[in-house]
């Protein structure tokens, strides 16, 4: 409970701090923009082409929301491990947070928070709205749960990913660009069907990173798409059995940590 409220304590400071920045209004309007029209040439290809099969731009606009919404939460609330490799091990700072009485997961991930970051989770609700409007999926207390679950798990998973890039960075001392395909590329591979995707890809994006598990099995339970919603409830365990695994290679690099100075 304690390093709870000290991680509130941090987002919030971190939040007044935005404040100040008079542009922040500007900045939050440009990531709502670039989040609006990320899939703005996905949407003209299906309305001139119309649909792939049963794939249809609300179906895949959907997967892709609840991937960007997870992703937008992650980016926001464990901003601080995105900078880590670059803020605190080649700089030596971390030697300062090792020194505070203190969780380190607390001191690092609400390091940072960024107002604008947050633009890419309303953005990605209301698409995930929308889709569900379009779709006709009715708003039972079922549906909305696995949702809820969908987008968890995808924090969950994204967050791992951030831990891991951070554990990973006190042997390499820098953050590691092929970590991206795990981030930005990650979310990016859902606005492709799922029987179109490459089965390399398609397996490293469920047996490892687990992301069309947080993205298409939950859209496709709530969608009646025939998956049904066992595979839909796997989203939660499935991201957070990757920030397990990612927790491990960060308290590994953390135990093999050697002081700037030494």
């Amino acid at each position: 409970m304690r390093n709870l409220k000290l991680y509130f304590k941090y987002i919030r400071l971190n939040f007044l701090t935005g404040l100040q920045y008079k542009g922040w209004p500007i900045m939050v309007l440009q990531v709502m923009i670039v989040v609006i029209t990320d899939p703005l040439g996905l949407i003209l290809l299906f309305s001139q082409f119309g649909s792939i099969g049963v794939w249809s731009v609300e179906r895949i606009i959907l997967i892709y929301a609840l991937a960007v919404t997870s992703f937008g939460l992650a980016e926001s609330f464990c901003r601080g491990f995105d900078y880590f490799p670059w803020r605190m091990i080649r700089s030596g700072d971390f030697d300062r947070v090792l020194l505070r009485p203190a969780s380190l997961f607390v001191q690092i991930s609400a390091s940072y928070f960024h107002i604008h970051r947050f633009s890419r989770v309303l953005g990605g609700i209301g698409a995930i709205t929308w889709c569900l409007w379009k779709l006709g999926v009715e708003p039972t207390l079922l549906n909305m749960a696995i949702i809820v679950l969908s987008l968890i798990g995808g924090f969950l998973a994204y967050a791992g990913v951030f831990l891991m890039t951070s554990g990973i960075a006190f042997f390499t001392i820098q953050g590691l660009d092929w970590i991206y395909i795990f981030t930005n590329a990650s979310y990016q591979v859902t606005r492709i069907p799922i029987d179109y995707i490459p089965k390399i890809l398609r397996n490293l994006f469920t047996f490892f990173m687990p992301m069309l598990v947080i993205s298409y099995y939950p859209a496709s339970a709530v969608c009646g798409w025939g998956d049904g919603y066992l595979k839909a409830l796997c989203a939660l365990p499935a991201g957070l059995a990757f920030f397990i695994f990612s927790n491990f290679i960060w308290n590994f690099g953390v135990r093999h940590y050697r002081s700037t100075g030494s």
